[in-house]
């Protein structure tokens, strides 16, 4: 898993790029949920590549910060290693994962 960020010059957004690679090889329905669309009433899933990674990328407003987890297969949530910090989820399941652009 990897997340690649750019400032955009034109605007106060930044560019991300999430990349979210299962343990096998098996086909999966990846979604990325988050603060940014209000953890999954707007979808984004992730499209599977050729190397079967799953890629998404979104603009976000800069100097912001976003608790992310996954979503794989609608029942198991997933952490990315390549995030910035890490908070406690309020369900007391486990930790999201923190994004600053």
């Amino acid at each position: 898993m990897s997340i690649t960020k750019k400032t955009l010059k034109v605007r106060p957004e930044c560019r991300v790029t999430f990349t979210y690679r299962p343990q096998d090889d098996v086909r999966h329905h990846v979604e990325l949920r988050g603060d940014f669309n209000d953890w999954g009433d707007q979808a984004l899933p992730l499209k599977r590549q050729r190397d079967g990674s799953y890629r998404v990328t979104l603009n976000l407003p800069r100097d912001s910060e976003y608790a992310f987890r996954y979503l794989v297969d609608q029942d198991q949530w997933d952490n990315d290693e390549a995030a910035d910090a890490y908070a406690p989820n309020p369900f007391g399941t486990g930790d999201n994962g923190l994004l600053r652009t």
